[in-house]
């Protein structure tokens, strides 16, 4: 049993302002010394990553397209371990589904599968009376979910939020808190900076989290959303562990080099939890900033975090790429995941990379982005040939080739994709890797046979 007061943050429909409200929920109720934890419903690592900033902890994606609906509760339940506060945003309206499977995947059914009660945060600008008949609406549409209350956003004056909540309270919904329409200000540095500034801890972005959570502290009412949030039950599950089904092998842990910086890494928080458990040491390199790959590096990953906006400053880290480069080329296991891709090939838009894959980058206008079921053409470090996942893209750049002589995976509709080439596997398709723990279990495995057998 799980018992972990918590809302889930949602809205009618995406621009309703819902990321920065959960910014400053989280960074408010930290300020006052309680211990909180952020999660975010899809696949957006950049949500989560600053969630987790305002937390304190790691942010963390509950996406059941990516790791089965099942795992959900589980993972919620493990992120959430010691806090005493936590909050989910939700992704796009309260019942949409990007992969259109609102029944399992919608925020509105991760909510229910949490029991969690569910704040709707509405853009109220442009609305009156009419608000009543939007939320009535939401909360009669699912007769399983629990609807516990509003937070009115852009609000125009005084009169116009007595008359808001006056329509709400007819209705018996009750409002949290109402902002006016200057004090949510877009404060977050530019959203092409991806994670990187949380991966920092840059000052612009620790500044920007401080300034949301002192709008929230001002204009939400915090003590009534605590006691909403310590109303929902127990939840009926064991926390996910990263903990193998086999004791790891004794003896030497292997160093694995994470991409990252001293605010997290590129990947998933469960990669690294995974690894330590498989039994290595993980150690964080910054592909930006280090000059050489940590002491001892027997293996790399490059989670999908890192953005493709930052190919002029991976490509004058020459140190690092000729590091790299030399891993690779001794048959080191390196798993680059998304724009990790773009650093091991040759050059991208003209910048040199690490040269590691027979390959060119190119970035175009448009956005590649959605789920694929893939299976794994290759015997690699990450999969067994064979081997089905689902995995998340999300792109401008494209490769020629698109794959190499051994293609890392393949999917209905598309051509072969990515490159498997000695110890590397490297594909802009981003699995969750809480949902295939054996990825770890081999890539240390891996690393391991090359500590055991240096080249």
């Amino acid at each position: 049993m799980t018992v972990v007061p918590r809302v889930v943050l949602s809205a009618p429909s995406s621009g309703h302002g819902t990321g920065a409200l959960a910014l400053g929920l989280l960074a408010a109720l930290a300020d006052r010394g309680l211990a909180v934890a952020g999660f975010k419903i899809g696949p957006d690592q950049v949500d989560a990553a600053y969630l987790g900033l305002a937390a304190g902890r790691p942010g963390r994606n509950l996406d059941p397209r990516l790791v089965g609906p099942a795992r959900v509760a589980p993972l919620f339940a493990h992120g959430a371990a010691g806090a005493g506060f936590a909050l989910v945003q939700g992704t796009m309206g309260l019942y949409d589904s990007i992969a259109g499977r609102p029944e399992t995947e919608s925020t509105a059914a991760v909510a229910t599968a949490l029991r969690s009660p569910v704040v709707l945060v509405v853009d109220v600008a442009a609305m009156g009376q009419s608000v009543a008949a939007l939320v009535h609406g939401f909360r009669a549409y699912d007769e399983q979910l629990w609807l516990g209350g509003v937070i009115l956003n852009r609000v125009a004056s005084s009169r116009h939020e007595e008359m808001l909540r006056e329509a709400l309270d007819d209705i018996g919904v009750p409002v949290y808190g109402a902002l006016r329409r200057h004090e949510l200000p877009p404060v977050l540095p530019a959203r092409r900076q991806g994670v990187v500034p949380v991966v920092r801890r840059d000052e612009e972005a620790l500044r920007a989290v401080r300034r949301l959570g002192e709008a929230v502290s001002g204009t939400v009412d915090l003590d009534r959303l605590l006691v909403l949030a310590r109303s929902a039950p127990e939840l009926a599950v064991e926390p996910w562990s990263p903990a193998p089904a086999a004791e790891p092998p004794t003896g030497e842990r292997p160093v694995v080099a994470l991409a990252g910086g001293p605010g997290g890494s590129y990947s998933h928080p469960e990669t690294a939890e995974l690894l330590r458990a498989a039994g290595a040491e993980v150690v964080t390199v910054d592909p930006l900033r280090d000059e050489a790959l940590p002491a001892g590096t027997r293996a790399l990953v490059v989670g999908g975090g890192l953005p493709e906006s930052y190919a002029e400053q991976l490509s004058a880290n020459r140190r690092l790429c000729i590091a790299v480069a030399e891993l690779a080329r001794t048959g080191r296991p390196v798993i680059a995941e998304g724009a990790g891709l773009l650093w091991l090939v040759r050059e991208l838009d003209g910048l040199p990379m690490c040269g590691v894959l027979d390959a060119t980058g190119t970035s175009r206008d448009g956005l590649v982005a959605g789920y694929r079921e893939a299976t794994a053409r290759s015997d690699s470090p990450m999969a067994r040939a064979g081997t089905v996942v689902v995995g998340y893209k999300q792109h401008a750049a494209v490769l020629t080739p698109r794959a190499g002589e051994r293609a890392a995976w393949s999917w209905d509709g598309g051509a072969p994709e990515g490159f498997v080439w000695r110890g590397v596997h490297a594909s802009q398709l981003v699995p969750h890797w809480a949902a295939y723990p054996e990825i770890a279990a081999r890539l240390v495995a891996a690393a391991g046979a090359a500590v055991e057998a240096p080249a």
